[in-house]
């Protein structure tokens, strides 16, 4: 079936308006891909700007930088005119006084010379001018010191007085000075030498931690020869000449501790007048000649007193501190100003028994 006229013409007009709309779409996208581009333009215009407000910045700072370095050449150059100038003065003064010296400084130049050398040393480079300024200083401190040690003044002082002083009697001669300097500098050597070196010798801290009982450091230490004893010695107890309980047995162990510190106290003391730590019983295995003149190994007890405040009373005789005394059958022990008194037997004794 054939298309009519009317209908080929609406679909003519439909695809014309199809074409229409898709131009209008390119124009519009081609709208905002200008307006993108312009955006960016102008990102790309202020990022420009920043850039050139920071060259400007950094043209600033090194502007400031070089007047500043100008301003220190420039008081450089006028401190190297004052010192020459009152070294030429001071030299001017020497001279007048002695005309057969010696001139360590340097030849003076005319005023013309001068300012020509000033112009050159502006004309130079800041790298040069530094290192003249440098040079310069240390040729002052040079001068200085060759006038110090070499002036007329000090001669002469060191001629008149033999102790080293100046001729006001005031200040030490250069010579002086200078040997305390040296000794100073060689004590610091030693003193960092010695600082240096390890030291390798008994300090006792590695003693002093095995030797804790219960968080306490004892006073003493055991020997190497100590031994438990083959003998049952016992301590019996008196308080103004009347026994009190039971006697003590001391066989058990090497050494038993007298003292206030119930912690590590093996026999407590509690009278005021004892240390913390008193005294010790120490039984040691030690060679004696028997009746036969043979001699022949045995433990026996020792007594040592701790560094006490009061003491320890052998048989009612103070003994040395930090020294072993024997102990044998019926010797008496006081410690302190207690009036308790402890007697030392064995099991056969005929006392006690």
């Amino acid at each position: 079936m054939s298309r009519s006229r009317h209908d080929r013409n609406y679909e003519r007009g439909r695809g014309r308006d199809y074409e229409g709309d898709r131009d209008r779409e390119r124009g519009g996208e081609r709208v905002r891909y200008r307006d993108r581009d312009r955006d960016r333009a102008r990102i790309h215009d202020k990022g420009g700007d920043r850039e050139r407000e920071r060259e400007r910045g950094r043209e600033k700072g090194v502007s400031r930088d070089h007047e500043r370095g100008r301003e220190k050449l420039r008081a450089l150059s006028r401190d190297r005119d004052r010192g020459e100038h009152e070294r030429g003065g001071r030299d001017r003064d020497h001279g007048g006084m002695h005309h057969h010296r010696e001139r360590y400084d340097e030849p003076e130049t005319r005023p013309g010379q001068r300012s020509r050398s000033r112009s050159r040393s502006r004309s130079r480079s800041p790298r040069h001018e530094q290192k003249s300024d440098k040079e310069s200083r240390i040729a002052r401190i040079t001068d200085s010191v060759r006038d110090t040690t070499k002036s007329p003044r000090r001669e002469t002082s060191t001629a008149a007085n033999e102790g080293g002083m100046n001729v006001a009697g005031n200040e030490p001669s250069v010579d002086d000075v200078v040997s305390k300097m040296e000794a100073a500098k060689a004590a610091l050597e030693a003193k960092e030498k010695e600082k240096a070196q390890p030291t390798f010798e008994y300090s006792g801290k590695l003693a002093a931690e095995t030797n804790k009982v219960r968080g306490v450091t004892l006073a003493f230490t055991e020997p190497p020869e100590a031994r438990k004893p083959s003998m049952r010695w016992r301590l019996y107890v008196f308080k103004d000449g009347e026994p009190m309980n039971e006697p003590l047995y001391i066989h058990r162990q090497t050494c038993y501790l007298f003292g206030r510190e119930r912690k590590v106290a093996d026999v407590p003391t509690d009278h005021p007048s004892c240390s913390k730590q008193h005294a010790v019983i120490q039984y040691r295995l030690t060679e004696i000649e028997g009746p036969d003149g043979m001699m022949e190994s045995k433990v026996r007890p020792y007594i040592m007193d701790l560094g006490s405040t009061n003491g320890t009373h052998l048989n009612n005789t103070r003994i040395e501190s930090r020294r072993y005394y024997e102990l044998r059958e019926k010797d008496t022990l006081k410690f302190g100003n207690s009036s308790r008194e402890y007697v030392l037997l064995h099991e056969n004794s005929a006392a006690a028994s």
